[in-house]
């Protein structure tokens, strides 16, 4: 070793019960040392890691050194009777036990009869004869000389032969028997070859084809097939299972649809202007007698059973009376239809052209001239004909809606456009419209849709200002404004801002202006329902529902109760409220007081007392009675009915009775609301105070006993809902006494010494702080050995991948090497016979 590579480790001051280790040695030593000791053990484990041949001492007790040796024998004897028990016959319930001695039995070994080995005498193939054993492994003598002596007892009796002449004796006998086996099997070759010979001559001469009646009766009965052979063969037959078409997008939907109806406009306006579709087809060009017709291909039979008749006048007239029954038919059969017709009139041009090359040149002149004549007499009798039969087809389709539509750019171009049609026709309009507008389709399409949205918002709010609202016109046009809303939501979401925004000024300046408001108009009850209907209501916060909830609530707290009109609109705005929250339940206290006036507003004066009554609604005031009919005759004649929205604009015309008829019903509505508030606010914690006034004013003010039977049941049912509700909390209540604060502990002060310094503690801390630190140690160096060895075992991995690797590609060498030398060789041979 190099001295200046020794590394030492000194020390300035020897301190005594310090241990010291590595303080002298040499670069990688201990990693030598290691990877010796890896060698021997890991390695070694690695190699043996598949290997089963491992012998395993499975004796009780054999190295259990706490058993003495009477109690493991004892222990033995008793095991091997578990072993055996149950093997023997279970009939033998008195014989005595057989002891044995490596599972032969004692008493015939204590007969001392020799066990014969049966493989020695049965099996004769595969032994040592008794010379060549004796010659090997007996010396010579003994068994040789008897058998020798027997077998030459006349011949030899008084010398024995010696070993070496027994083993070229042996060895010649062995060459003999060689030769002879040698000798038979080349004979039984030649023989075989001999016979296949004389066979392939014969075989020549005895082939014959039987014939099939023959063949039928020595034809053997085929077995049937098995089940399990059946179920195979059908799976085989089975139908695979095959991709299916591509789901299409979007836009590939829109370009088919506006394609379709692009080709049902086309035929639309085809029919209204009377073009036949035959006069569109292309007539077979002109053929003349010269034409070989090389590029012709007969697709299909195009000929034609022809009757002359009276000429071919007849078959025309035929034709045409084939087409009337007929009637529409499909574009391929008119295809046909006017291929064959330009065939039969063609024939007549093929007829002159052939007499103009056979005859002169004025003969044909003459025959084309009387056939145009012909022609043209036909056209002129044909011609009112034609003319009455699609006039009919005419006014059909220009009575048709078209099937394009271009966006209207105006409202008063959108008006014009549905105006006088009927309500699935105008359905039928806006839907081919978007169609064939599609935002996919074109650059400006999406624009001019998101006009259209604001266009039919605007048709909705005219229908609904008319004097006979045409409401279930409104309610079919809500699906094609939630189409369009969906396709452009923010669009949508703007207009309708913009409406309510709108609103919500008018409101606010005629408050400032008057000091009071009215309700709004019966289109804008509608977008607030529409509101309902196109946007999400049970959000937190949401731009467009967001405002309409606030203007109806204002429209509840400062519009005043004048009309039955209002009170009609203001129950509307009520179930609009509960449609609102009907998920998020969130609470209204503007429908609950407005629920309370109603009330207030159908009890007669005398009654109006002892409750108070919050804005809109006066305690006093000629508008108090509202609601209250006093009429007996109308009381008894009310049914419960439904509360229509369009009553609002014709209540005026209506009598007396239908007025009354009216008040009870929006009284039996506002006792169904009040239920339906019961229900859905049943889990607030303030439920009871919050329905207590209108709990007081339906038992202690309402008048029961005077209204209908059928409005009574709406009353109990309304009042049964409020007073079935259980209390969900507890009130907070100030507690008598003060209650008693817990115990405080002293807290523990512990000094802190200086950072980094080893604290004194007890000894049994210092011991466990040494077991912790010294198994820290240890379980970092545990880590570490066994990162070493996974990178030992990696490294012997690769050697052993590359040791095959070569070995391998030596072994393919030399196989490519021994067919280059083959291959050579073989082609010196072919050289050598092409040149012989």
């Amino acid at each position: 070793s190099n001295p200046f590579e020794v590394k030492v480790n000194r020390q300035k001051f020897d301190i005594l019960g310090r241990k010291t280790k590595n303080d002298v040695g040499l670069p990688g030593v201990s990693r030598s040392k290691a990877i010796k000791k890896r060698n021997q053990t890991l390695l070694k484990e690695y190699k043996e890691r598949e290997k089963t041949n491992v012998f395993k001492d499975k004796r009780f007790g054999e190295y259990n050194t706490k058993i003495t040796p009477e109690e493991k024998m004892i222990r033995r004897f008793a095991l091997e009777r578990q072993q055996n028990y149950g093997k023997k016959n279970i009939y033998n319930l008195n014989e005595d036990e057989e002891l044995t001695h490596y599972g032969q039995s004692l008493a015939e070994i204590e007969k001392l009869n020799d066990i014969v080995d049966s493989d020695s005498d049965t099996e004769e193939g595969g032994t040592l004869s008794a010379e060549l054993t004796a010659a090997h492994f007996g010396g010579g003598g003994g068994l040789l000389r008897k058998k020798v002596s027997s077998e030459q007892q006349d011949e030899e009796e008084e010398k024995p032969k010696s070993r070496k002449e027994l083993i070229e004796e042996m060895i010649a006998k062995s060459k003999q028997e060689k030769q002879e086996r040698q000798t038979r099997r080349e004979s039984a070759l030649e023989l075989t070859e001999k016979l296949d010979k004389d066979w392939k001559e014969i075989q020549t001469l005895i082939a014959r084809k039987t014939p099939k009646s023959e063949r039928k009766d020595k034809e053997v009965e085929k077995p049937k097939p098995d089940e399990y052979d059946m179920i195979v063969r059908e799976l085989g037959f089975e139908m695979k299972a095959k991709p299916s078409e591509r789901l299409k997008t979007e836009e590939e939907l829109a370009k088919e649809e506006q394609a379709r109806l692009q080709k049902l406009e086309a035929d639309r306006l085809r029919r209204m202007h009377g073009i036949e579709e035959e006069a569109n087809k292309k007539r077979p060009s002109h053929l003349s007698a010269d034409d070989l017709a090389d590029g012709f291909i007969l697709d299909k039979d195009d000929r034609r059973l022809l009757s002359y008749k009276e000429g071919e006048e007849e078959e025309e007239e035929e034709r045409e009376e084939e087409e009337e029954e007929e009637g529409e038919e499909e574009d391929n059969e008119n295809e046909e239809e006017s291929q064959e017709e330009s065939a039969s009139e063609d024939k007549e041009d093929d007829a002159a052209d052939s007499h103009s090359d056979l005859e002169s040149d004025l003969e044909s002149e003459e025959e084309a001239a009387g056939n145009r004549e012909e022609k043209k007499h036909k056209a002129d009798e044909n011609e009112p004909q034609n003319v009455e039969k699609l006039d009919p087809k005419r006014e059909a389709a220009k009575s048709e809606l078209p099937y394009t539509f271009s966006v209207p750019e105006s409202y008063e171009a959108f008006k014009s456009l549905l105006a006088g049609r009927t309500i699935e026709q105008q359905l039928i309009i806006l839907e081919r419209i978007q169609k064939c507008n599609h935002p996919s389709l074109a650059v400006g399409n999406k624009a001019k849709l998101e006009k259209l949205f604001g266009f039919l918002l605007e048709y909705i709010g005219e229908l609904a200002t008319l004097d006979l609202p045409e409401l279930r016109t409104i309610d079919k046009l809500v699906l094609p404004l939630y189409n369009l809303c969906q396709m452009f939501p923010e669009a949508a979401s703007d207009s309708i801002k913009f409406i309510l925004r709108d609103a919500a000024h008018d409101l606010e300046e005629v408050i400032e202006v008057k000091g009071r408001a009215t309700f709004p108009g019966l289109d804008t009850l509608i977008y607030l329902k529409i509101v309902s209907l196109l946007f999400p209501t049970s959000d937190f916060w949401h731009p467009v529902v967001t405002p309409a909830f606030m203007y109806m609530s204002q429209l509840l707290t400062k519009c005043r109760i004048t009309t039955l009109q209002d009170v009609i609109k203001g129950l509307f705005i009520c179930c609009l409220f509960l449609e609102y929250v009907s998920l998020s339940r969130r609470f209204v206290p503007e429908l609950i007081n407005f629920l309370l006036g109603v009330l207030h507003i159908s009890l007669p004066k005398n009654q109006a007392q002892g409750y108070t009554v919050v804005h809109p609604f006066t305690p006093v005031g000629k508008n108090l009675e509202l609601l209250l009919v006093c009429d007996k005759e109308d009381l008894k004649s009310w049914e419960k009915q439904n509360v229509p929205l369009s009553i609002v604009t014709r209540l005026k015309e209506t009598s007396k009775t239908e007025i009354n008829h009216t008040r009870l019903s929006c009284l039996a509505l506002c006792f169904d609301l009040i239920k339906k508030c019961a229900a859905l606010y049943e889990s607030l914690p303030s439920f009871h105070e919050i329905m207590h006034p209108v709990r007081v004013l339906l038992t202690q003010h309402v008048p029961v006993n005077e209204y209908p039977e059928k409005m009574q049941e709406w009353y109990h049912s309304a009042l049964k809902e409020l007073e079935n509700k259980v209390k969900h909390y507890t009130p907070l209540i100030c507690e008598k006494k003060k209650p008693v604060p817990l115990k405080q502990y002293t807290p523990k002060i512990v000094k802190v010494l200086e950072f980094g310094r080893k604290q004194a503690g007890s000894k049994k801390e210092q011991e466990r702080k040494q077991l912790i630190q010294r198994h820290k140690r240890e379980l970092k160096g545990a880590i570490r050995e066994i990162r070493k060895d996974n990178q030992y075992l990696a490294r012997m991995q690769l050697s052993e991948i590359m040791e095959r690797d070569s070995a391998r590609k030596r072994k393919v060498k030399e196989l490519l090497g021994s067919l280059a030398t083959q291959e050579g060789e073989w082609k010196a041979m072919k050289r050598k016979k092409w040149k012989n």
